[in-house]
């Protein structure tokens, strides 16, 4: 909490959309920092992440939600309950749309040149307009787009009704995120700051530790693991030295994506632990001693434990 500043402001702003449309991204930006994992796999947020913004007197917590798409497995009702769940609790919503994606295809009139993602975007709509909810609109991704192209796909989706105004941005080079986050500030309401103003996020250490390992994982083997792993974080110690010990197990469903992660001679589970090692020493600022097993656990999605370390519903 900081001292009282009577034009203080202070509230809670929900990112949502279909997975890859670069949220995550979009509050590394807004932050400064590297809050939420990206990666060039869809559907890798898995939690809300609570990652804080300042503008002028406001602070916003910013709530990362995972993708809403159409779920099928217990673990995607979750992380969709969850990302609705953030939503309904923000004092605004953004809804972030990869614009590319929803442009018809070469040759294919009409159709969207991502189809799963355009129905997933009509999926999140539907609910908008039966939940009587009105969000900002964000057109992530528009790095070379014709303006014209862009303001005729914004006029399509205003014509749905559920948006209150539209941001034209992208989330990677920062072209038009401020004037989306002055918006969001001016959305906060009235009251003291709810986080000390160097901190950046409201996640557990250890929760935070395992999803830099998993970043680490999709980095390396996104071509031949599909979205079949979780990273637990098992041990987490402080030394007398001032070095944290860390332990952590990646989960797999089955055997044959063992070696996958291993590599040959366990060159690839070295690079991964490397890599999250060198990121964590830099994030803690302190030495780390990471420690990473495989586990081959076909029901590693039904394991309340993993739920309860992402904040997610188990029974949804």
């Amino acid at each position: 909490m900081t001292e009282l500043n009577p034009n203080s402001k202070a509230g809670f702003a929900a990112i949502i959309g279909a997975p890859n449309a670069g949220k995550s991204t979009l509050v590394n930006r807004l932050t400064g920092s590297k809050v939420s994992i990206v990666t060039q796999k869809v559907q890798t947020t898995r939690f809300p992440v609570r990652g804080i913004a300042i503008q002028g007197d406001a602070q916003i917590v910013l709530v990362d939600t995972p993708g809403i798409f159409t779920p099928r497995r217990r673990l995607d009702r979750a992380m969709v309950a969850s990302a609705w769940g953030g939503a309904s609790d923000a004092d605004v919503v953004v809804h972030l749309i990869d614009a590319p994606s929803h442009i018809a295809s070469e040759g294919k009139d009409g159709t969207p040149a991502d189809r799963k993602s355009a129905e997933d975007t009509e999926t999140i709509i539907e609910n908008l307009k039966s939940s009587g909810s009105k969000v900002i609109l964000g057109l992530n991704k528009i790095d070379g787009m014709r303006r014209d192209t862009l303001l005729a796909l914004s006029h399509q989706l205003f014509e749905t009704g559920v948006y209150s105004e539209v941001y034209m941005i992208s989330a990677e080079t920062g072209d038009g995120v401020d004037d989306l986050k002055s918006r969001l500030a001016m959305s906060m309401p009235a009251g003291p700051w709810l986080y000390p103003e160097d901190q950046s996020a409201d996640v557990p250490i250890r929760v935070l530790a395992a999803e830099i390992t998993r970043e680490k994982v999709y980095l390396r083997v996104h071509e031949e693991l599909p979205y079949s792993a979780a990273v637990e974080t098992t041990a987490f110690d402080e030394k007398a030295d001032g070095s944290a010990r860390i332990e952590q197990t990646i989960y797999v469903e089955r055997e044959s994506q063992r070696p996958i992660i291993l590599g040959k001679g366990g060159q690839t589970l070295k690079w991964i632990g490397q890599k999250s090692r060198e990121e964590l020493t830099e994030l803690l600022d302190r030495p780390v001693h990471l420690f990473v097993t495989v586990k081959v656990d076909p029901k590693w999605q039904d394991s309340r434990a993993l739920y309860a370390q992402f904040g997610l519903e188990y029974d949804v």
